[in-house]
């Protein structure tokens, strides 16, 4: 047990991500300074603030990186995970720095690097990591639907498993009232767990189109099935898969794009989703606003 004249004092935030409005988006904590701490300390320290997810920011192991990240949730470390990124690069810009490039971040982490970019009015924005997508076989589509049941899946975008460092089951619905009508429980929350199961995924995206001129294009919810029904409020990773599944399967939206997430919670966040078809890769950025809710101190 460590005496309180040996702890580390070290720089702490905790931010909400994908809001400007505080209490309306998904917090993260954000410990600075971190390579005195071990993998068994991070992992601690983070199912100890029981957030989603804790961000520990590190040196960079990469010249052309600004920082390094390792993101731990409560009982994993993560490759990779969009609220964390973005709430990451928040909580270094409010501390003062001064990125290598302006209007730029690059991020190391898990799956490598990770380019961030400012957008108007204090946004970030960050480019999606390359996603493997695999589509759901066709029995595995029908017990899906009819689990989901009384909700309708669009035929003309098929589930699938998409996997950018953080694997969701993704699935479209006939519009936004089915998504938050929709509710697991029973005989239907255990089939779905057992196709999350058998995809390897961490749960299941559900979406579906707003009417035109309404809040958002979509409105999504991410739902992780383990030993209980957990939704996240608001989902950067899972906004990813969705972006690019909607490329592979010709459904894009437009150029650009809106998400709002998080409204079954009581939340309001909202993700801003562009493609930018002159880059390499064709890239898709995730952004959203992030605000500091708490800033202080950590004993490590």
């Amino acid at each position: 047990m460590s005496s309180h004249a040996d702890q580390r004092v070290v720089q702490f935030k905790q931010v909400d991500v994908f809001t400007s409005v505080p209490f309306k988006g998904n917090p993260l904590a954000v410990i600075f300074d971190a390579d005195g701490l071990s993998t068994e300390r991070m992992q601690e320290i983070a199912r100890w603030t029981n957030l989603s997810e804790t961000a520990f920011l590190l040196p960079p192991t990469d010249a052309r990186a600004d920082y390094r990240v390792r993101i731990f949730t409560t009982a994993v470390e993560l490759p990779f995970a969009g609220h964390p990124t973005l709430g990451s690069a928040h909580a270094l810009i409010d501390a003062g720095y001064t990125p290598k490039t302006p209007g730029r971040l690059v991020q190391e982490c898990g799956v490598g690097l990770v380019t961030l970019a400012e957008r108007a009015g204090g946004e970030w924005a960050f480019a999606a990591p390359p996603a493997r997508i695999t589509p759901l076989s066709a029995a595995q589509s029908t017990r899906l639907a009819a689990a989901l049941a009384p909700a309708t899946l669009d035929p003309e975008a098929p589930p699938a498993a998409v996997d950018n460092g953080a694997p969701w089951l993704v699935v479209r619905v006939r519009d936004a009232a089915q998504c938050l009508a929709l509710t697991l429980a029973g005989e239907s929350r255990d089939a779905v767990r057992q196709i999350v199961a058998e995809t390897g995924t961490h749960g299941i995206v559900v979406y579906g189109p707003h009417a035109p001129g309404g809040p958002a294009t979509f409105e999504l919810r991410a739902l992780l099935l383990g030993a209980e029904n957990i939704e996240d409020p608001v989902t950067g990773s899972a906004n990813a898969a969705l972006a690019m599944l909607l490329t592979q399967q010709g459904k894009r939206p437009g150029a650009h794009y809106t998400v709002r997430q998080g409204t079954a919670l009581g939340r309001d966040g909202r993700v801003s989703v562009t493609y930018d078809d002159q880059a390499d890769g064709a890239p898709v950025w995730i952004g959203g606003h992030s605000v500091t809710v708490i800033d202080g101190n950590f004993r490590s």
